[in-house]
């Protein structure tokens, strides 16, 4: 990579000190690498309290470390409960008493050495439970609150035991051994029996091999049937529910009144690439007699029981083909036919909560850019909007401790976790804020985010968000910005953008306008804006998004001799197909996209989704494969491309950014490359996420405002902030308090 110098981009790199005169500053890289994210929440029994995790950025190690937060429901009060340096806290589950909780820790070793921990709401030390050698893969409460279960081992041997939470030592015991690892696990209601998965045989021979460093890899190899047992944790008698080697199962939900099962199965014959997902079937298990009934033929995910344990909700679309709607359906355990509650309702629903009466199911929804919560009454079949704020809100009922637990952020707010009852959830003001991790962004100017629609070549209403540049003035043009999302089928929503893939804030405190088009394919905006790529994929997202930089050159925003475009992903296939197609953008940047569809299907991990998008396999859509791949088109190429990959991606390997890179080193065409080592498809390393936003800001700067130059290592280690190793605060102010 060539050296050269940045011009003005040290002072955007800038660690904020303390603030200046003004009250509010641009937003900068490192404020992008110092977002923090909350994740595992979870509310107590009594739904008192909430305890979650923060990740917490650290540079020295390259990774985000995890400390467990506590809050205060009546009052919203924040506690952080553990504070362990470059060691993480992940998991915690409420024992059921709900004065104390337990969570995995590495603190005493490696992260592959995780141990469980208890602790009391009140604070103070933390108690290890567990002293498993290889570390504790996952642990779990009984409903009864006497027991503590945990899974140990290496994948190849892992058991379970458990803790007597009464006794004072909490000496761990191990269940009998099964005669093969334990794979997923969960308590029956009652406590009684513990619930398992397990494969019918372990091949020792290759488990040997492994240690003896022969770790050559066999392509789809020959995997063991998994199926469900339980142990009676009183007589130590096992019992297998499930048998056949012709399925596996996948994952298994149990009933509050303990008599029904329900099981995800796959086919056990060997499969290339991800069809076998489409094959999923759903299963209903009667535990008393030991009968199992198929209830979904195929594409099971989501499934859950009522709190009465009549009725059993999955989510499955109405035809079995690819990007249909799922639709929520309810099937009665003692028998019945299935009832799809959402007929006619053009909405695609994945998951849901119950209600604690077992006639209400709870769900969010996409509606554009906007997520909401919806009600659906499973007897007479309406849906109720429950919220309508601006922003992006998800998260679900817990019928027990009657109240929401959400998450939600919109423009000018990260994510955070809220508490909401029933008769408030309709107003946000009466949300009970118990996350604060990012309460830094308060002091940033950010760039104003307004919905814009624009219409189609075909007079197709097309959707997007505008993120306007800081100071923005009314009939100035401006810089344009047109960046991508991934997917597809996906959509960029009214979500709080701090991230190293879309930080437009940082674009707009550089005085340029961002555009985020969600073009045909994009979610959220009924089944047929979703299919309707199929088969004609580049083309028509494309439209679309042309469509709207001429809307905005149009409306006097956009200069249309300052165009730019950035995308991964699904947006990295649109920016390397942009490029080929048009030489109105003065500069491009493409990540872990694909420009040759015919080479791309047999080296990524997933097949059908492509198969849907290009019109079935290539060898028997060959011409199409062949016309919807950009590299077809690359001698038309004049606009200067900067191009990112994970030199480890599976999903749109490495050999694709080759193949670009190469026929515009070939053609002439301004190009640099850029791999990140050892990286999958998302970048998970900071300073890689960080030489990608640096390196793509400069890119743009370089070929819209003339910089000389478009990349620096010296600049970008000095503008380093010599206490960026160190652990960021825990949130302070009236709404959180440090532990003592």
């Amino acid at each position: 990579m060539r050296s050269m110098r940045w011009g003005i981009v040290p002072s955007i790199l800038m660690m904020a000190g303390p603030l200046a005169a003004q009250e509010l500053r641009p937003m900068t890289f490192m404020d992008v690498m110092a977002m923090r994210g909350v994740g595992g929440g979870q509310l107590s029994p009594d739904g008192a309290r909430v305890v979650y995790t923060v990740s917490i950025p650290h540079w020295k190690s390259g990774k985000s470390h995890t400390d467990v937060f506590m809050a205060e429901v009546a009052t919203g009060a924040i506690r952080q409960m553990t504070f362990t340096r470059e060691k993480s806290e992940t998991g915690p589950q409420w024992a059921r008493d709900g004065k104390r909780l337990a969570f995995l820790s590495d603190r005493e070793g490696s992260p592959g050495s995780r141990q469980v921990y208890l602790m009391s709401v009140e604070g103070g030390e933390a108690r290890k439970v567990t002293e498993a050698k290889d570390g504790v893969h996952a642990f779990a409460f009984s409903l009864d609150g006497k027991w503590l279960a945990f899974s140990a081992g290496k994948p190849e041997e892992r058991q379970i035991s458990l803790v007597d939470l009464a006794s004072q030592d909490l000496v761990a015991t191990a269940l009998p051994k099964h005669t093969t690892p334990v794979r997923d696990f969960a308590f029956a209601e009652d406590g009684s029996r513990l619930f398992f998965t397990s494969p019918d045989q372990v091949d020792k021979d290759d488990v040997k091999r492994k240690e003896k460093k022969f770790d050559v890899r066999i392509a789809d190899p020959e995997q063991p049937p998994v199926h469900l047992w339980s142990i009676d944790l009183k007589s130590k008698a096992e019992t297998r529910w499930t048998e056949g080697a012709g399925f596996t199962v996948t994952g298994f939900q149990l009933s509050k009144d303990g008599r029904w099962a329900s099981y995800r199965a796959l086919p056990a014959a060997r499969r290339v690439g991800d069809i076998s997902q489409e094959e999923a079937s759903l299963h209903l298990l009667d535990l008393g007699t030991g009968k199992a009934r198929q209830v979904l033929e195929k594409y099971a995910r989501f499934s859950a029981f009522s709190p009465d344990g009549q009725r059993l909700v999955y989510a499955a679309p109405e035809r079995f083909e690819r990007l249909r709607n799922d639709k929520l359906w309810v099937v009665p355990t003692a028998g019945g036919a299935a009832r799809n509650l959402m007929f006619g309702k053009d909405m695609s629903v994945s998951n849901a909560s119950w209600g604690e009466d077992s006639r209400t199911l709870y769900f969010t929804e996409a509606v554009g850019v906007d997520q909401h919560l919806f009600a659906l009454s499973v007897e007479e079949g309406g849906i109720t909007q429950l919220t309508k704020q601006m922003g992006v809100l998800a998260g679900s009922y817990n019928a027990e401790a009657k109240a929401f637990l959400l998450s939600y952020s919109h423009p000018r707010k990260p994510m955070d976790l809220y508490v909401a009852k029933p008769q408030t959830l309709g107003s946000a003001a009466a949300w009970v804020k118990v996350s604060d991790a990012n309460p830094q962004v308060a002091k940033l100017s950010l760039g104003a985010t307004e919905t814009l629609r624009w219409k189609a070549k075909d007079g197709v209403e097309v959707e997007g968000l505008l993120i306007k540049p800081l100071g923005y003035e009314k009939g100035r043009r401006y810089p344009l910005i047109v960046q991508l999302h991934g997917g597809p089928a996906a959509a960029d929503m009214n979500g709080f953008q701090g991230r190293y893939v879309t930080y437009p804030h940082i674009y707009a405190a550089a005085g340029y306008a961002v555009l985020q088009p969600n073009y045909r394919g994009s979610t959220g905006y009924g089944e047929a804006f979703t299919r309707q790529i199929g088969g004609n994929f580049m083309r028509l997202s494309y439209g679309d998004i042309m469509s709207g930089v001429d809307h905005l050159i149009r409306a006097g925003v956009a200069d249309p001799e300052r165009l730019c475009m950035m995308g991964w992903s699904a947006g990295g296939h649109l920016s390397s197909w942009t490029l080929t197609q048009t030489d109105r953008f003065k500069a491009i940047s493409t990540g872990a996209g694909a420009v040759n569809w015919i080479s791309m299907y047999a080296e990524s991990d997933v097949q059908s989704v492509r198969e849907f998008y290009l019109g079935g396999k290539p060898y028997d859509a060959w011409d199409n494969f062949v016309k919807e791949s950009a590299l077809k088109y690359v001698k038309n190429a004049k606009t200067p491309t900067l191009i990112h990959v994970g030199e480890a991606d599976q999903r749109v390997p490495k050999p694709q950014s080759d193949e670009l890179y190469m026929a515009l080193k070939k053609l002439g065409v301004p190009v640099e490359y850029i791999v990140y080592p050892g990286m999958p498809h998302g970048l998970t390393e900071p300073r890689y996420q960080l030489v990608k936003m640096v390196s793509e800001f400069n890119w743009f700067e370089k070929w819209i405002k003339g910089q000389k130059t478009w990349f620096d290592w010296k600049a970008l280690l000095d503008t380093l902030p010599a206490d960026a190793d160190a652990k960021p605060e825990a949130p302070a102010g009236s709404a959180a308090e440090r532990r003592k």
